[in-house]
């Protein structure tokens, strides 16, 4: 159930991210989902890709510093409240998010979340109790 993610700490100066894109878009790796975060004087970008290893691989080659983290995905259902269903279960079991973003909506009717907490072991169990939808590295690659 866990899904590979690539983060990519950068300066915010002028150019970085189109330079980061365009190592990725050259060495014909698709982005799937993207998410930036960031300070006045850093970011740091985190990406859902088709092939992480290659991706961190050539973005390092290219002067970047990246690295693979491990998150996971679900699904919810694509509605208002679909999502706060699935925090509560987070708020009741007390866990605490790190960080989260949208992936896409699915053709399935379903948004698709991707998320990270402290203890993805014991998250997985308490999602799979409640009957949430995680999804595989597989299934996330395939949308």
């Amino acid at each position: 159930m866990l899904v590979k993610q690539i983060s990519i700490f950068t300066q915010n100066i002028h150019g970085d991210l189109a330079g980061i894109t365009a190592v990725l878009a050259d060495n014909n790796i698709d982005l799937k989902s993207l998410s930036i975060a960031d300070t006045s004087s850093f970011g740091v970008i985190r990406a859902i890709v088709e092939d992480a290893e290659k991706a961190v691989h050539v973005l390092k080659a290219a002067g970047f510093t990246a690295k693979i983290t491990e998150v996971l995905a679900f699904e919810v259902a694509d509605r208002p409240g679909g999502l706060a269903e699935v925090l509560k279960v987070f708020e009741k079991e007390d866990i605490e998010i790190e960080y989260l973003y949208s992936f896409v909506r699915s053709k399935t009717g379903s948004a698709l979340i991707v998320f990270r907490t402290e203890d993805l072991d014991h998250t997985i169990q308490l999602l799979n109790q409640h009957g949430v939808k995680l999804l595989s590295n597989e299934e996330v690659h395939h949308i």
